[in-house]
């Protein structure tokens, strides 16, 4: 698949910039970084022709800007295709597998990137799931399994990841407004609200060492957006005051800015990328 991909806008909108593109030059912002991806493949959702999602932007843009990339997760052939991005950009690249929900394979994880990259210096933490639908429609079932994977990988990628990492090291957890926004999907939201808390215990436990952040995504034109969007029409006529949806590149950018040493005095924060969502008008 290409990397540069489509975007919902309106007609009204600034022309899109190479970096939300995906197509701008890398300016060597993480030479010699190595940099570890949990959720570094995607899922198409059933879309013949799906955008780029938020892990595989983030690697292809690491590596362009000079990073070694680790790409974990739960889907293998996923996680290749991933990697053969990053191949492209003439990066080293290591493929590793398993639940990020799972403690026993985030620590293989984490061994395994640390033998094969020679240790990590970043860990971006982008696991998430959806189920359910209001309170009367989600089960318990669903509501313990979204929180699993929600929470859990977030709280296992930071533990182990404070561990693992040295003097300068750099943890980017990806939320969601959601956790600012009351929507349909309540697990959903109380889960990445949880992240609010998690972000600032791993901030101070981290400090000084490791820095800890989080990305707060809105709307975004990812598959998995797209298939938000059919479920609900609404959500593609939702007013932005940027005049178009995100594109998995503004999180990309986002992070590549945490993880570097450009944010060397931020930790502990939460990041919106939103386009303007949360703080305009909605009619």
């Amino acid at each position: 698949m290409a990397v540069e991909e489509s975007v919902h806008h309106h007609t009204d909108m600034l022309p899109l910039t190479a970096e939300t593109r995906g197509t701008a030059a890398g300016r060597g912002r993480l030479v010699g970084r190595r940099i570890l991806i949990m959720g570094g493949g995607q899922q198409s959702e059933g879309l013949d022709d799906p955008p780029v999602g938020n892990g595989r932007a983030m690697a292809v843009l690491f590596a362009r800007e000079g990073a070694s990339v680790a790409v974990a997760d739960i889907d293998a052939a996923s996680a290749e295709e991933t990697a053969e991005l990053v191949r492209q950009e003439g990066a080293a690249v290591t493929v590793q597998v398993g639940d990020a929900a799972e403690e026993a394979d985030v620590a293989a994880i984490i061994a395994a990137t640390e033998t094969d990259l020679g240790g990590i210096d970043g860990l971006v933490l982008n696991v998430g799931i959806g189920a359910g639908f209001l309170l009367a429609g989600t089960t318990v079932k669903q509501w313990d399994h979204v929180m699993a994977v929600n929470v859990r990988s977030q709280f296992l990628g930071c533990k182990l990841g404070l561990a693992a990492m040295g003097d300068g090291g750099s943890i980017v957890m990806i939320g969601s407004v959601a956790s600012r926004e009351v929507l349909p999907y309540p697990v959903y939201g109380a889960s990445k609200a949880a992240l609010e808390s998690l972000v600032r215990q791993s901030a101070v436990e981290g400090a000084p060492r490791v820095r800890t952040n989080l990305v707060l995504p809105g709307l975004m034109d990812t598959a998995l957006g797209r298939t938000a969007s059919a479920a609900n029409p609404g959500r593609a006529r939702v007013r932005i005051p940027a005049r178009r949806q995100g594109t998995a590149w503004d999180v990309a950018y986002a992070s590549l800015f945490l993880l570097s040493d450009e944010a060397s005095y931020i930790t502990g924060q939460s990041l919106i990328v939103d386009g303007g969502l949360t703080i305009g008008p909605r009619a």
